[in-house]
């Protein structure tokens, strides 16, 4: 009877902090990692079980050959902004669960359509990618399931699932270029007369060699807009780029005087640039003409 009662207390106790949402510590603890490559934002929402003295990928825990959530509790969440290539197989934007069915030799990466997704309702037909990884053994032991991103570089990421002494590890890329070129296109097409804007853009094509005449059009409607030093220098660098220094040179001629008068306090990291922009277009420009006037004399 006793052992009834308590039963009885136990199970209204559980039920009072279910119901007013007391949040309480969970075996397996939620993390959430985010990491920008380029302009693409990847981010992974899981739980992280730990060894408490177990060994994973055997049939007592985490069983090779299966398929795994590769986490614990609800589903392992990945969302990519941006199309992104795993292992070279192209994922498209959007929000994946992650599955995975790992062995001693070699691992099969699982990307779902299905957030809801478990071990027990699980249907390949719902993939949006598998890929294959090779995993390593005998590193440093992880007692907490990691997983987690290195080597970013702007367009390259790895991402690398830990536990125990077991590494497997998906190379990502995306296509940092076509997404920023998009991204400058959208930001021009919403806002086509915002002189902030237009001058970005303007920059953007100017740092890769990117349609210039545009680059041109858009520099000169931020400089309609509101003439400044920083439009004046993009405009110069522009006509260098062009290799028309002999227009290039007022430009920064006078973005340079207009900076000295701004007070603007980041006046201070153009200076310098705009100086030997100055210097490098006074070399390049073609001098000017002399014409011979009456009497010998030149004629500027």
């Amino acid at each position: 009877m006793r052992k009834f009662v308590l039963s009885g207390v136990t199970l209204c106790l559980a039920a009072q902090l279910a119901t007013a949402q007391i949040k309480l510590p969970s075996p397996s603890p939620g993390a959430t990692i985010m990491q920008t490559v380029g302009t693409t934002d990847l981010t992974v929402k899981y739980s992280r079980p730990s060894l408490k003295g177990r060994t994973p990928f055997t049939d007592a825990f985490v069983p090779t050959g299966k398929v795994w959530r590769t986490g614990a509790n609800q589903a392992t969440a990945f969302t990519t902004s941006t199309d992104v290539m795993v292992n070279g197989k192209t994922l498209p934007a959007g929000e994946y669960a992650i599955l995975s069915i790992p062995s001693m030799d070699d691992w099969t990466l699982i990307f779902s359509k299905s957030m809801s997704v478990t071990e027990q309702s699980y249907k390949q037909a719902e993939d949006a990618l598998r890929v294959q990884l090779k995993p390593t053994k005998g590193g440093e032991k992880v007692e907490t399931f990691t997983i987690g991103f290195s080597d970013v570089t702007d367009s390259t990421a790895k991402m690398n699932i830990l536990f125990a002494d077991v590494k497997a590890t998906a190379d990502l890329a995306v296509n940092t270029s076509a997404n920023a070129a998009a991204s400058v296109d959208k930001a021009v097409a919403e806002k086509p007369d915002d002189p902030a804007v237009l001058q970005a853009a303007a920059s953007y094509n100017l740092s890769k060699g990117r349609n210039l005449e545009q680059a041109l059009g858009w520099i000169d409607k931020s400089i309609t807009a509101k003439e400044t030093f920083r439009n004046l220098f993009v405009k110069s660098q522009i006509l260098g780029k062009m290799g028309k220094f002999a227009d290039a040179l007022p430009l920064a001629q006078k973005a340079l005087t207009l900076g000295q008068s701004s007070n603007d306090e980041s006046f201070a990291f153009f200076k310098e640039g705009i100086e030997k922009s100055i210097t490098e277009y006074g070399a390049k420009a073609p001098a000017m003409p002399t014409v011979k006037g009456k009497k010998g004399k030149k004629v500027m």
